[in-house]
C-alpha cells in the first residue's frame, strides 16, 4: 500500500510552542450570535496545544449542518464533506494515514438521520477517531425542523401540531453499537467540556462525545434545566469512575438500583453509602443503564459512560498491510480461486 500526499503541506510547527492562536484560522466565524458552537470551538482550540501534536497532524472532517462549518475555523487540515458521511471519509483518512489525529464534527441531524448507518458502523469498527456530536435537538441550518433527538410533541416548522416521533438517544446508540469511549457534556460547562475532550483525545479507538448545545434561534433553552445555576445541581449527575452517584447542591441525593435494576432517587442521609450505585466505566451494562436515566424523574448523567480498550480497526488493518508486504503477494486469480468451487 502506497501513501501519497497530493496536497500542499501546512508549515511545520513546534508542538511545544503551540497555542490556541496556532489552531485558529483566519476565517470569519459565521454562526448566529449566542450559538453554543462558539464555546465548543474555543475549548477545542484551547486543549489541542496541550497534546504535543503538530497542527499539521490534525484533520477535522464534517458533514452538513451548522456544526459542520467547524473545519473552516481550525488552522489544520479539514474536509467539509457529504451529508452524514463524515465517519466514512474519516475512516478512509485514518486507514491510509494512521499517524494523523482525525476528528469528526457532526450534529444530531447530520449524524443520526441520513448519517445513522455510518454512525453505528464507525462505532462497531472502533476506528481511532474522535467524534463530537453537537446535539441541539433541532435542524438549525435548514431553519428549525424537528430532528431525530427532538422530544415527543416538539412543535417546529415541520411539526406544527407536535412531533409524533419518539426521540433517539445518541449515547445509547453509541453504546449499543459497541463504542469503546462514550461521554456526554454541555457547551457552557467549560471545565467539564475541556476535561471530557481531553479524555476523548487520549483514547485509542472511537471516542464519541455528545455535547448538549443550545440553538438560541430555533430551540432556545432546550437544556436550560441542565445549565441554569439554580437547577443544574438537581438536574444533572456527574459520572466519576469508582464513585457513587450523588447529586444536588450539597450532594444530598443519590441513585440506587434494586435487584430488578430499577433506579430510584434517595436521600443520601437516609441510606448506607454502600447502597448507592457506583459508576464503573468498564461495565457495558452499567453504561447502558445510566444512558436510560431521563429527566424529569432522574438527573441527566454527564461525563464518561464507558471507557475500555480493544484493538482499533485502523491498527489491525495496518498490521495486515505490514504482514502482506513481508510475504509473497498472491495474484488476482489466486485470490479469486481461493475457496472457489466448480459445478460439474
Amino acid at each position: 500500500m502506497q501513501r501519497h500526499a497530493p496536497y500542499p503541506q501546512i508549515e511545520h510547527t513546534d508542538p511545544s510552542d503551540q497555542t490556541r492562536k496556532d489552531f485558529t484560522s483566519d476565517q470569519e466565524v459565521r454562526w448566529c450570535p449566542g450559538c453554543g458552537d462558539y464555546s465548543i470551538l474555543a475549548q477545542v482550540q484551547r486543549i489541542l496545544p496541550s497534546f504535543g501534536i503538530p497542527r499539521e497532524k490534525y484533520v477535522f472532517v464534517s458533514g452538513i449542518g451548522c456544526s459542520s462549518r467547524f473545519p473552516y475555523y481550525m488552522q489544520t487540515y479539514g474536509i467539509h464533506s457529504i451529508h452524514g458521511r463524515a465517519p466514512a471519509i474519516a475512516t478512509g483518512i485514518k486507514s491510509v494515514s494512521p499517524e494523523l489525529s482525525v476528528w469528526v464534527i457532526t450534529g444530531d441531524g447530520d449524524g443520526l438521520s441520513i448519517g445513522g448507518n455510518h454512525f453505528l458502523h464507525v462505532m462497531r469498527r472502533n476506528v481511532d477517531i474522535k467524534m463530537l456530536m453537537f446535539n441541539n435537538q433541532i435542524y438549525g441550518l435548514t431553519k428549525g425542523q424537528y430532528s431525530p433527538t427532538s422530544p415527543l410533541g416538539k412543535k417546529a416548522k415541520s411539526t406544527p401540531m407536535g412531533s409524533v416521533d419518539y426521540p433517539v438517544d445518541p449515547v445509547s446508540i453509541a453504546l449499543g453499537s459497541g463504542a469503546t469511549f462514550v461521554a456526554r457534556t454541555l457547551d457552557v460547562n467549560v471545565k467539564h467540556l475541556q476535561a471530557v475532550l481531553a479524555r476523548a483525545a487520549a483514547h485509542k479507538g472511537t471516542a464519541f462525545v455528545e455535547i448538549y448545545q443550545n440553538c438560541n434561534i430555533f430551540n432556545d433553552g432546550a437544556f436550560v434545566q441542565l445549565t441554569d445555576k439554580d437547577t443544574k445541581s438537581d438536574q444533572t449527575v456527574e459520572l466519576e469512575h469508582g464513585k457513587p452517584l450523588r447529586f444536588g447542591k450539597k450532594l444530598e441525593k443519590g441513585i440506587t438500583f434494586d435487584a430488578q435494576l430499577r433506579p430510584s432517587v434517595v436521600d443520601a442521609a437516609d441510606v448506607d453509602e454502600s447502597t448507592l450505585y457506583v459508576h464503573d466505566e468498564g461495565s457495558e451494562i452499567s453504561a447502558l443503564m445510566l444512558s436510560r436515566l431521563k429527566s424529569p424523574d432522574f438527573p441527566r448523567p454527564i461525563g464518561v459512560f464507558r471507557a475500555v480498550e480493544r484493538p482499533s480497526y485502523d491498527g489491525m488493518l495496518e498490521d495486515q498491510v505490514k504482514q502482506a508486504q513481508k510475504g509473497s503477494r498472491p495474484t488476482v486469480q489466486e485470490l479469486l480461486d481461493d475457496g472457489a468451487w466448480t459445478v460439474e
